[in-house]
């Protein structure tokens, strides 16, 4: 074999900050062992796995090839060692969850994991639809899970489960007396949306779709409680996830409005990398889940 491990980290930690000194600091070794790693695994094959460009390394169609095999291998050799040594270490896994997921329903899926893996770590990054999908193309993040739709050749997208938006308004509002949004109702009324990008701003663009050209956007805004509280302060409307808005729909802090018209069901989903492999922490989270692994 004329390849080492060691000089595989090197490669992976290459490819992901595109720097040799980032890429030292994260594997504590000098600047100089690592660009010699490096240049070791690329002579010995003669493969060239980056383009120079200037003080940056980007990667190329060859190194962009061969990364998931690579990140494959150690995931495979880590249980390996954990087999040879007898050790149950806690699984980490690297999770990518859209806001509405995030924010409302990993907390018991962490908890649900833990339990069966016993000390088993979740890294939770929340962001939009876009910004999860291209973590996971970059192998920055193991698995997504999204509220927007995706289509990826490079990307496994399983159904989850069914989520549904509500119209929203403070009780102080005066749609709150009637509790219905009409057709007429759609262009007149100030909305207060999540950001372009986001799962939740595509369903509702999708089921508006007709009458985008009315709307009357006054806030566009990143994260769900802002909205929320917006919308509580009477600022205008809005149209957010139901498993966002249950507690405070009970409370009476909002008021649901009624929209026949307008279709905002929606599915949720898990992402994964094609060619990412499924380690026992991954198939654990995709069972705990309830989802079936490819």
């Amino acid at each position: 074999m004329r390849f080492t491990l060691r000089q595989l980290e090197v490669f992976l930690a290459v490819a992901h900050h595109q720097s040799i000194s980032r890429a030292a600091d994260e594997l504590v070794m000098s600047q100089s062992a690592v660009s010699g790693s490096l240049k070791e695994l690329e002579q010995k094959h003669s493969a060239q796995l980056f383009d120079r460009v200037g003080k940056r390394l980007q990667l190329n169609e060859l190194g962009a090839r061969l990364r998931p095999s690579c990140e494959a291998l150690l995931v495979q050799a880590a249980e390996l060692e954990q087999e040879f040594t007898q050790q149950r270490r806690a699984s980490e896994i690297r999770v990518g969850a859209t806001l509405t997921v995030g924010n409302y329903l990993c907390v018991e899926l962490i908890d649900r994991y833990r339990q069966r893996t016993g000390e088993g770590r979740v890294h939770l990054e929340v962001a939009n639809t876009r910004h999860i999908v291209r973590e996971l193309l970059d192998f920055n993040i193991d698995l997504g899970m999204i509220e927007g739709e995706v289509q990826h050749p490079d990307l496994d997208v399983i159904p989850w489960q069914s989520d549904e938006l509500v119209c929203i308004c403070a009780p102080a509002h005066h749609l709150a007396a009637t509790g219905e949004l009409g057709i007429d109702e759609i262009g007149e009324v100030a909305w207060i949306l999540r950001e372009p990008g986001s799962g939740t701003r595509q369903t509702f663009e999708r089921a508006l779709r007709g009458y985008l050209s009315q709307l009357n956007i006054s806030l566009e805004l990143q994260h769900t409680e802002a909205i929320k509280r917006a919308v509580q302060a009477n600022m205008g409307v809005s149209c957010l996830s139901r498993i966002a808005v249950a507690d405070a729909l009970k409370r009476g802090d909002l008021v649901e409005l009624a929209a026949p018209a307008l279709d905002l069901h929606r599915q949720l989903y898990v992402i994964l990398h094609r060619q990412k492999y499924l380690s026992a922490g991954l198939r654990t989270w995709l069972a705990v889940c309830g989802v079936a692994p490819r």
